[in-house]
């Protein structure tokens, strides 16, 4: 799709400038408010901004597969950037998948749509870990590809890289695809610490290796999502999973660039996600912000937390909620606005385009 994207010099939402377009410094306040120093408005992004809410990415992905979008950058370039120019929000954050660096490593699995990531062979034995190989940057050349063509055309809005934590891809793997129970995942892992743990190792490897790829190509921060490390006691945390994330964001200690570290349903491990070694912490809606400080301690700055259903609300009720929230913000020493997890589908756009606006001319320092 060769010409799909437009230059656009500056900031890649010139027809909605934000309000770090006045900031006298040089880093955006996204970045400023991940290394908790002073900003001029608190940023917002949400997660799944570039996603299935959007009517020009219903259009642009239709008939495309999931993995086919995330290895053509020149789609990823146009998707990831839909949501900068719609809603002007403080940051872009890459459209891909937490599975795209496993199935680069050789993993034989597809994205099915309306259940998500399925595995053809579930890792069982010592021997499937083994044929799970580490990648290098020419096997994901197509995500270089495409961090550089957003840099370019992002200006001073800065990208945010991701990937998948290696429980949460493990937990895949193990159970061969989504799971409300993750019943096979936790019996490995009591029943077999050393294959769990060579499982979980080889996954940390690749994600590490998977980062410094979008560290190189330009990304400006980045975020590792442990979607499913709710399902865990604060023990079981940080016995068969800490290791591995702190392996992970502390691979990127040197990067120069802030690390975010997200969980759903993860209010209890939230001290035990700060100490993995991440310099901001997603909150999700189940915890004030205020209280979720006071766990993660004053050294992190925080990310979050707005439910995504309270966007199916009336408007006075969306307000009330995320003055609440930026309320509540303010006991960070840095606050990201954000939802407590992704843009649902059926997400009125116009109604994320309100919330960016009034979080920042709420919160207009």
């Amino acid at each position: 799709m060769a010409g799909m994207t437009t230059t656009m010099p500056g900031n890649a939402a010139p027809d909605r400038g934000t309000a770090h377009d006045q900031d006298t410094t040089d880093e955006p306040a996204f970045l400023r408010a991940c290394r908790r120093e002073p900003v001029p408005h608190t940023p917002v992004w949400f997660m799944r901004q570039a996603g299935r809410s959007l009517p020009e990415y219903r259009e642009i992905r239709a008939g495309i597969p999931m993995l086919e979008s995330c290895r053509r950058p020149d789609l990823v370039t146009e998707i990831t950037l839909q949501p900068v120019r719609r809603h002007g929000v403080d940051a872009a954050i890459l459209f891909s998948d937490i599975v795209v660096p496993v199935a680069a490593a050789g993993v034989d699995l597809d994205i099915v749509p309306g259940t998500g990531p399925v595995v053809a062979e579930p890792v069982r034995t010592h021997a499937d870990v083994e044929r799970i190989r580490r990648i290098t940057a020419d096997d994901v050349s197509y995500v270089a590809d495409a961090v550089r063509l957003l840099v370019a055309e992002l200006g001073t809005t800065p990208l945010i890289g991701f990937a998948g934590a290696p429980f949460t891809l493990a937990s895949y793997l193990v159970e061969g695809g989504p799971s409300r129970t993750h019943a096979k995942t936790k019996a490995l892992m009591y029943g077999d610490p050393d294959l769990w743990h060579a499982l979980c190792g080889r996954l940390a490897d690749i994600t590490l290796e998977f980062l410094r790829v979008q560290i190189a190509a330009g990304v400006r921060a980045v975020q590792l999502f442990d979607s499913w490390a709710g399902a865990l006691s604060a023990a079981d945390y940080r016995t068969y999973v800490q290791p591995h994330s702190t392996r992970v964001l502390g691979g990127l200690a040197d990067a120069g660039v802030p690390r975010i570290h997200f969980g759903v349903g993860t209010a209890e491990l939230l001290p035990a996600m700060a100490e993995a070694g991440a310099d901001v912490v997603g909150v999700d809606w189940r915890i004030p912000l205020d209280v979720a400080t006071g766990r993660i301690g004053a050294d992190k700055a925080v990310q979050g937390n707005l439910d995504p259903c309270v966007l199916f609300a009336p408007w006075p009720v969306v307000e009330t909620e995320v003055r609440r929230i930026l309320a509540e913000g303010r006991a960070a020493p840095g606050h990201v606005f954000n939802l407590g997890h992704g843009v649902l589908p059926e997400t009125d756009p116009d109604v994320l385009t309100r919330v960016v606006d009034l979080v920042h001319q709420a919160s207009a320092r």
